[in-house]
Formats: structure tokens, C-alpha cells, sequence
């Protein structure tokens, strides 16, 4: 059985999407699965979409996400250079070689013959496609153009006729028409290849099999079997990607400036959550598992669970599995990450961070959540008294304020400012007064934050403020009820 070869073959032009990833993702899940190799080559034929730094972004997310691929340009191999703009000369070979063979031709033609061509098909609403002018050039008039300097390009040589066919893993048999295909440039005339030409001969010589890609080159694929099938070369396997969509009928895409892996990993998604989730953008693993380490993926990926139906990117549903995957760490592993946005919510270092970490673990979903979650520990934020009336609590602007004061009193005796103390004072006082307990630890949580929702209750929040923050803030509750109570 031959070795299997894939390879993850992205353009240098931004960030790595999430449909890339998820390419990456299942080409590097093939290879592994099946003990073969998984390759990375960079696609950057196309040199006015080139973005500078974007190799090193496809390097640094690919090492961070755990795909690791055994040859690429980083790391070298034995089918190098592996990036495209690096192999000219090759692609020059093959071009010309394919011209000896029957399936290319030169083309010297004009760019003004070109553009009045152009100006004429959008007349007559028709496509455009090159009308085959230098098609039938003999061979004595391709030399006699070529000594005399006029420049060129290698365009493939379509048949008229007949039909080009091709076997699709996911997709089947699919067969098209030659005559709906035009005669596309190969080889440019600065001598970098187009994608027709570049693709088709990096997968021969570097050995992939099978070509894993999105679907939209479906429609391209009969132009690749074409080039293999003139020069004799063995088809490989094809597996065809469903899209990745923003909602049904659009896709996920750059140039509408979604979401890259950069830029969710940047608002606090982990990693691991992310690749979870992108594995099953299309993929099912045939049960109800939701929840995969890289190992148990290459495991249980078999392309017999791709579906040829678009993959609807919810994101809704990635929230929630961050959140599952955050809840899941042991409690230091969440403070550690969670360190940053407490220092930039402006939270003391004085503060008991490690106590709230354990309070704000359960409630997180995306760790850019954290700051907005905690800030009111820095400063009180401006609330109406009105939140201190709250039905289920049974607290009213006169029995808030009663026990709040009574609270204050009591609070004001407290030497060792602890949680165990703090509970002891409070609890000791509610059992005084014979109410509810939410009658005295609403009105002091809502005067402590000034807020509805808060990460832990009161006692908590009295821990983490500290005796004379809790005290300041407490009065001003007080004083925030008097002056309600009076108008």
C-alpha cells in the first residue's frame, strides 16, 4: 500500500480562516490517521493578494494548534522548496514539456486583443473565454515569435469535444462538458504559474494522495485531470470540502471579514475548544460525542462521516463549548489565563484573585467576558436605588435600607476580615432579625457592586473589597436609599 500524502496549501494573503483551519484540520486528520505524512506548501502564485507576516501567522497557528506537518518550508523535506514562488523554474519545465506533449500551446497575444475580446463578450452578455487564436500556430511561427522577442504566455489546450470525467470521494462521478471549458493561462508571462498549473504539479512530484480541497474547485478539477492525463501521470483520490457558511446561501469569507482563528483565539477562546469544534463544521464522528482531544480525533475521523452539505458556522455553539472546555481546567490553569483581564479591568494585585477566579470559572464562556464580569471590584460603578427592590428577595426601598444600616453596625465590629467572619456576622444578624436571608444579603451585594449580577454573593464580594472598600461603598448604598426614601 502506498504511503499517504496530503498537504495543507494555503495563500499568504491574511489571517488563517476558519474554513482553512478546518481544511488543515482534516487533511492533517487523514494523513495521521492512516500512519502517512502531512505536508505544508504556500500557494503564493498569486503575488498582488500577498500579505506580509501571513507565512509566519500560517506557521505560528498550525505549531499552536497541535498540526504539526512533517515536511513544509519551515522545516525543509525532500520534494522542496515548498513554497510556490520558490519553484519557477520547475513549473517553466513542465510547461514547456506539456507544450511538446499536445495538451498546452504559447499565446502571444496582446493585452489590447484581449481587452477588446473582453469589451465584446460584456456586449454581447456573453462570458468571457479566450477564442483560441494562437491555438493552431505552427510550430515554425511559435519559433519565429519567440526568437523575436514578443511576449508570451502557455495556455492549456482544451478539446473541442467530448467529455472530461472524474471521481470525487464525497461528490462521486462528475463529468463535464470540454467545450464549457476555455483554454486558461498556465504559465504567465512573468513565469509564475497560475493555480491550474502549480497545483497539478507540486501534487505529482511531492506525491499527494489523496488532493484534499474545498468544493469550490469542483468546477476546475476536469482542467487538473487534463494536465495529468497529458503528461500520463496516475489521478489521485479527490475529497472535495463542503463550505463552511456564515447562514445558509453565504459563505464564510475573508473579504467579508469573518472571523479568523487569530481572532477568536485573541477574545479568549482556547484553542482546543476551536479545533473541537471546526472538526465537526461537516464532520460526525457516527455518535453523540461532542467532546475530542486532538488523539481521540485521530482516532475516530474516517471521511465516510464528511457531509456534502454546507457546514452553518454557529456561533452560539462555539460559546458554549469554550465554556464547557473552560469549566473543565483545573482552577490554577484558569487563573493563569484569566490574570491578564483581571489586571485589565484594573483589579488590585492586593486583591484575592485566586477567590475570584473560583467564582468566575462557572460563569465564563470567552475569557474577553472577564473584564466586564469584575471591573465593578475596581470601582463602584453609578446604580439607581431602584435595584435594591427586588421581588423574589422580598427587599423593598424601607426594609433595604433598615437592614442594610443594621448590616453597617454590625460589619463595623468585625476584626478579622474573612469569609468565615463575614458569613458568621451576617448570618448572625439575619437570625437576630428573624427575616430572610436575602432580606440583609441583597440589599449589601447590591450596594457592595452596584450591580444585579454578580460573580459570587455577598459575602464573597465583601471578602475580595477588603474592609475599607466594603465599608466606603456600603455607606454610600445607605445614603442612596436615605435620599430615595425622602423624595
Amino acid at each position: 500500500m502506498k504511503e499517504i500524502r496530503t498537504r495543507f496549501a494555503p495563500s499568504p494573503t491574511g489571517y488563517l480562516h476558519i474554513g482553512g483551519l478546518r481544511t488543515a484540520l482534516y487533511t492533517y486528520l487523514i494523513a495521521k490517521k492512516n500512519k502517512g505524512k502531512f505536508l505544508l506548501r504556500i500557494e503564493d502564485t498569486d503575488q498582488d493578494r500577498y500579505v506580509e507576516g501571513a507565512t509566519e501567522v500560517i506557521y505560528n497557528t498550525l505549531r499552536l494548534v497541535g498540526l504539526n506537518h512533517d515536511e513544509g518550508p519551515d522545516i525543509g523535506g525532500p520534494y522542496g522548496p515548498y513554497i510556490q514562488s520558490e519553484r519557477k523554474p520547475v513549473y517553466l519545465k513542465y510547461a514547456k514539456e506539456l507544450v511538446e506533449k499536445g495538451g498546452a500551446y504559447y499565446c502571444f497575444c496582446s493585452k489590447e486583443r484581449l481587452d477588446q475580446l473582453r469589451d465584446e463578450a460584456v456586449k454581447s452578455n456573453k462570458a468571457f473565454g479566450y477564442d483560441g487564436h494562437c491555438r493552431e500556430l505552427s510550430g515554425q511561427e511559435v519559433e519565429e515569435k519567440l526568437k523575436s522577442g514578443i511576449p508570451w504566455v502557455i495556455r492549456q489546450k482544451i478539446p473541442r469535444t467530448g467529455t472530461t470525467s472524474f471521481h470525487d470521494e464525497l461528490f462521486g462521478t462528475i463529468t463535464v462538458e470540454n467545450s464549457t471549458l476555455d483554454d486558461g493561462i498556465l504559465l504567465k508571462s512573468d513565469g509564475m504559474p497560475t493555480y491550474n498549473l502549480a497545483n497539478v504539479i507540486d501534487d505529482h512530484l511531492m506525491k499527494i494522495n489523496p488532493v484534499v480541497r474545498g468544493s469550490e474547485y469542483l468546477s476546475s478539477t476536469p482542467r487538473y485531470n487534463l494536465i495529468y492525463e497529458a503528461f500520463g501521470w496516475e489521478i489521485p483520490k479527490y475529497i472535495h470540502l463542503s463550505p463552511v457558511m456564515r447562514e445558509p446561501g453565504k459563505k464564510l469569507s475573508k473579504r467579508d471579514g469573518d472571523a479568523s482563528f487569530d481572532d477568536f483565539y485573541s477574545k479568549g477562546y482556547l484553542k482546543e475548544a476551536i479545533i473541537n469544534y471546526v472538526a465537526l463544521l461537516g464532520w460526525s464522528p457516527g455518535d453523540d460525542r461532542e467532546f475530542f482531544t486532538m488523539e481521540e480525533l485521530v482516532e475516530a475521523f474516517d471521511i465516510k462521516g464528511l457531509s456534502k452539505s454546507p457546514a452553518i458556522f454557529d456561533i452560539n455553539k462555539l460559546r458554549w463549548m469554550n465554556g464547557e472546555y473552560i469549566k473543565k481546567l483545573s482552577l490554577e490553569e484558569f487563573h493563569e489565563m484569566a490574570l491578564p483581564y483581571y489586571r485589565e479591568a484594573g483589579l488590585p494585585e492586593e486583591m484575592n484573585l485566586m477567590l475570584l477566579s473560583s467564582l468566575v470559572q462557572g460563569r465564563t464562556e470567552v475569557l474577553n467576558e472577564i473584564p466586564a464580569m469584575v471591573s465593578f471590584l475596581a470601582e463602584l460603578p453609578e446604580y439607581e436605588a431602584a435595584l435594591f427592590v427586588h421581588k423574589k428577595s422580598r427587599t423593598t426601598l424601607e426594609n433595604s435600607l433598615e437592614n442594610l444600616a443594621k448590616a453597617i453596625e454590625v460589619l463595623e465590629q468585625v476584626e478579622d476580615w474573612t469569609e468565615d467572619s463575614l458569613h458568621k456576622a451576617l448570618f448572625d444578624l439575619i437570625a437576630e432579625l428573624g427575616v430572610r436571608n436575602s432580606q440583609v444579603l441583597w440589599p449589601v451585594r447590591i450596594a457592595a457592586s452596584g450591580k444585579l449580577v454578580t460573580p459570587g454573593g455577598a459575602i464573597e464580594i465583601l471578602t475580595l473589597l477588603g474592609r475599607e472598600e466594603t465599608m466606603r461603598r456600603l455607606r454610600i448604598g445607605r445614603e442612596l436609599l436615605q435620599k430615595a426614601q425622602k423624595e
